[in-house]
């Protein structure tokens, strides 16, 4: 291959994850290791990377993913649901009220459902949680031909119960017929 292709070639890929990412409301990270678990994260994308906040009350876990580290992210279809591309990333933390992570809050801010806190949102996540930025690095890589469902983190949350038999005439009642 000639250094015009190469360079071809890393280009395209770049578009790819960038476009992918960009669309995409999920992604999968695992972190580095060959047996560390792949976790589904909501992130943005801004500037070059996918950003994502965690590993605070109420937050996403970011297990196994620490500054320095390098990470494989897989991007999911919005529409289908399916793997599109697979990317090697360099995870680097950012630290808390500066330039890089004002700029990189003010997105994840507005796309953050169902925050408890509203407005003072930011303020929690500077004192709670971490914002990381994947960068990619490199190439794309294959697509992972194993399944990338991992047990659930724990938590306190529970699973509805079926409701109980009488419930729904308790509510509503038996209908009167009409003479």
């Amino acid at each position: 291959m000639t250094a015009d292709s190469l360079t071809a070639a890393a280009l395209l890929d770049q578009a790819l994850v960038e476009e992918a990412t960009k669309k995409s409301g999920l992604i999968w990270v695992r972190g580095p290791g060959p047996d560390a678990p792949s976790r589904v994260v909501w992130h943005v994308w801004h500037e070059g990377a996918a950003c994502v906040v965690g590993d605070g009350p109420g937050e996403q876990p970011l297990t196994g993913l620490a500054d320095g580290d390098s990470a494989v992210v897989t991007v999911r279809s919005k529409d289908k649901g399916g793997r599109l591309v697979s990317w090697a990333a360099s995870v680097v933390e950012l630290a808390p009220d500066s330039p890089a992570w004002e700029a990189a809050v003010a997105e994840l801010k507005g796309k953050r459902l169902n925050a408890p806190d509203g407005e003072a949102m930011p303020a929690r996540w500077a004192r709670e949680c971490r914002v990381l930025r994947l960068e990619p690095a490199g190439s794309t890589l294959p697509l992972p031909d194993h399944d990338l469902a991992e047990a659930p983190a724990p938590t306190r949350a529970t699973t509805r119960r079926p409701i109980p038999a009488a419930v729904p005439r308790l509510l509503f009642g038996r209908r009167r017929k009409r003479k």
